[in-house]
Order: C-alpha cells, then sequence, then structure tokens
C-alpha cells in the first residue's frame, strides 16, 4: 500500500465522522428545540386557564353572599400557580413535579369554586359565568392536549439520546433527558361515588 494513501484514508475518515457527528447533534437540537417549543404551548394552555379563572374569580365575587373563604382558597391557588415558572431550556424533573402541583391545587380550588356555585341559582343563570365555565372545561381539554403533545416530543427525544451510537454524540454535547408530565398520584384510582336516597 502507498504510504501517501494512509493520510487521504484518514481524511475521508474524519470527514464522514465529523459529518455524522454534526448530522446528530443537529437532530438532536431540532428535536429538543421541538419538545421546548411544544412546552411553550404547555405554558400558554396553562395561562389562558388562568386567565379565564381570573375573569370567573369576577364574576363569582358580584354574588354578594358567595362564600368567600371558597374564593380566596382559588385566588391564592391562582397566585401559586402563575407563579411557578420552568426554564423550558433546563426542565428538571423537580421543577415538573413543582408546576404541576401548583397546577393539581388550582384544579382542586377551582373544583371545589364550581361545586359551590351550584348552591347560586343567580349564578349559574349568569350568562358570563356559564360562557367562562364552558371555555374553562375546553382550555382544560387543550391543556391535555398540549400535554400529552409534550410527553410525545419529550419521549422521543429521550429514546433518541439513549440510542446506540446518538448516546455518543448525546454524551459528549451533554444532551439531558427532558422529563415527562406524570398523573397525580392516586390519579389511577377510580373515584368512590356514593348515592343518599334519604
Amino acid at each position: 500500500m502507498k504510504k501517501w494513501l494512509i493520510p487521504i484514508i484518514l481524511i475521508v475518515l474524519a470527514v464522514i465522522l465529523g459529518g455524522w457527528y454534526v448530522r446528530t447533534n443537529n437532530m438532536l437540537v431540532d428535536m429538543k428545540g421541538q419538545a421546548t417549543k411544544q412546552w411553550a404551548n404547555v405554558e400558554s394552555s396553562y395561562q389562558r386557564r388562568n386567565d379565564l379563572i381570573g375573569n370567573l374569580v369576577k364574576t363569582v365575587q358580584g354574588a354578594a353572599d358567595f362564600e368567600r373563604g371558597t374564593l380566596k382558597d382559588v385566588i391564592e391557588a391562582r397566585a401559586k400557580a402563575t407563579s411557578t415558572t420552568i426554564d423550558a431550556e433546563n426542565i428538571t424533573a423537580e421543577q415538573l413535579a413543582q408546576f404541576q402541583q401548583a397546577q393539581t391545587g388550582l384544579s382542586s380550588a377551582l373544583s371545589r369554586l364550581l361545586v359551590t356555585v351550584e348552591r347560586y341559582p343567580e349564578l349559574k343563570a349568569n350568562q358570563n359565568f356559564l360562557e367562562l365555565q364552558s371555555q374553562l372545561e375546553g382550555t382544560e381539554n387543550r391543556i391535555n392536549v398540549e400535554r400529552n403533545r409534550f410527553n410525545e416530543l419529550a419521549g422521543e427525544y429521550n429514546i433518541k439520546i439513549k440510542q446506540i451510537p446518538t448516546n455518543l454524540v448525546a454524551s459528549i454535547a451533554n444532551f439531558d433527558p427532558v422529563p415527562l408530565f406524570k398523573s397525580d398520584a392516586g390519579a389511577e384510582d377510580a373515584p368512590e361515588v356514593e348515592f343518599d336516597f334519604d
């Protein structure tokens, strides 16, 4: 074999490996970017819910004898939910758990508010309240869709960074897994329903 052929082979191999590294790195950047962009959609849906809840609270406050404790719980839970933020470029499992806990607290307070409203016929007949309630239901569905889409994109990215040989580039370039949304503790248990026929 000619001596001049060895450097050419090494250069060709270096170009091939370098090209593979760049393509793989760019693919991972794109996949993580898609998950990050989807996280923005999740936050946007939660923001819409927070805005609707603010309007709902104002509508309910108009009912002079409405239970102030229930309203206060919703206001406080909304404030906590809006103050819990996540850096989309650096999502950690702990941040996601805190975010989800704050959102669950708000959902719980909102559920109590909507149950309490049942005792106020003037609110149940208020067109603004009914429209806001309907928009909230639609927004809850949108939140679920956006969260599922985030989990899908983040899950695909998480799988890709563990596959051979992509995991070599992922470890060299510090591509970390993105945590996924998980159901709340106890969500797998069906709620008990009791009927009182007395």
